[in-house]
């Protein structure tokens, strides 16, 4: 069947008139939705989608709005990375497995990529997995492991031929992190959170059948995982902007208004629309194919924009700019940059330069990848991981 507006809508129409939100259980209706291909309408059929082109899915979303949502700031790691990785390289088990209680939020996932000695240089990871029989022994440490307190599986990257240059001796696991060995400890940040987490993995067995793509190919899958996840920071439409929080600000405080502070606001709303639009037409490309280096640009001008908007309102409310409700130890489920006061976003906001690649590194993909520019010197490009120095 070919898919347009109109037969969409008719498909979201049909499932409301048998699934009234106000007397089914919003669980029930989460999962009888992904039945009904209205989850990701562009996934294949079976799998919470429809084989719609990609940009029909703002008519399901427009058409079901109002509905039990599967709070999505919670699972964004599962809807942003582990969904298109497992899409693109899973087994027909593992699909069916999977992208269905985590679509419907049942299943909260964590990424295990960092590591104290591999953050920018992701491929000089350590952890190792070593092949028993049908299991895969996992040893090592992962670092800024968002949601690792509240997640049932991880994007485990790990070393199962040392023998062989960093890059190329990787593999790709799902990592049951209720299995034994896993211990996960939390990381307390600036704003008194701890969205992140240390994880340590102790003799962790994994079958086989959690292998995600072949052996020694994850370093091809984890790059398909990042692409994801810039895209998802820096490119995925959102409800309220911190440009809009801001410029509320300005309007309900005009005794706080100077020449100079117009200036910068102005400056800032030019680049936000810039940003938006840009967004914009990466989405249009993501309904094409596979998303590219150009997520990169748009999650590094996501970090910058944040952090002096978030900086231009703390000086915008001047002392009140300092207040801060509760620095309180605890481990959140989700962000909520939006609904606290602008002291927690400012800090807050020092972290979107780090998490989901450095600006750093960033401004070396789009070089290399989208600009064409000479790649930086790599001694390392030929020599076995066992004998990198460390």
């Amino acid at each position: 069947m070919t898919w347009d507006e109109a037969s969409v809508a008719r498909r979201a129409a049909a499932f409301l008139a048998e699934h009234d939100p106000a007397t089914v259980d919003r669980l029930e209706f989460l999962r009888a939705r992904f039945d009904a291909g209205l989850a990701w309408v562009h996934f294949p059929e079976g799998l919470g989608g429809l084989g719609a082109p990609r940009e029909l899915q703002a008519v399901a979303d427009r058409e079901l709005r109002g509905t039990p949502d599967n709070q999505p700031g919670r699972i964004g790691i599962g809807l942003g990375m582990a969904a298109p990785t497992i899409l693109a390289f899973g087994t027909e088990e593992q699909k069916r497995r999977f992208l269905r209680p985590l679509w419907t939020g049942e299943e909260v996932w964590c990424q295990l990529f960092s590591e104290p000695g591999a953050g920018s240089d992701l491929a000089t990871l350590a952890t190792r997995a070593v092949r028993e029989g049908d299991e895969w022994v996992v040893d090592g440490q992962k670092v800024w492991t968002s949601s690792a307190h509240t997640a049932r599986w991880g994007l485990l990257l790990a070393r199962t031929d040392p023998g062989v240059p960093k890059h190329r001796g990787l593999t790709y696991f799902v990592c049951d992190m209720h299995a034994p060995g896993v211990e996960v400890r939390p990381l307390r940040q600036i704003t008194g959170e701890a969205e992140f987490n240390e994880v340590f993995l102790t003799g962790v067995r994994l079958p086989e059948a959690l292998r995600l793509g072949e052996a020694g190919d994850g370093w091809r899958v984890a790059q398909a995982t990042l692409m994801n996840e810039r895209v998802a920071i820096g490119g995925m439409p959102v409800r309220r902007t911190m440009m809009e929080v801001v410029a509320d600000t300005w309007r309900s405080r005009p005794e706080l208004r100077t020449h100079d502070l117009h200036q910068r606001l102005l400056r800032l709303w030019v680049e936000s629309e810039v940003m938006r639009l840009t967004a914009a037409r990466l989405r249009e490309q993501l309904a094409a194919g596979h998303p590219g280096p150009e997520g990169s640009g748009m999650k590094l001008a996501f970090a910058r924009l944040h952090q002096e908007l978030s900086g231009l309102e703390v000086e915008l409310l001047r002392e009140d700019g300092l207040a801060y409700d509760d620095w309180t130890f605890r481990r959140p489920e989700a962000v909520d940059f939006l609904g606290r006061e602008a002291g927690y976003r400012y800090l807050r906001a020092k972290g979107n330069s780090i998490e989901g690649g450095t600006s750093e590194i960033l401004r070396n993909i789009i070089a290399e990848r989208v600009l064409g520019l000479p790649a930086e010197p790599r001694a390392d490009k030929d020599v076995a991981w066992k004998d990198l120095p460390r």
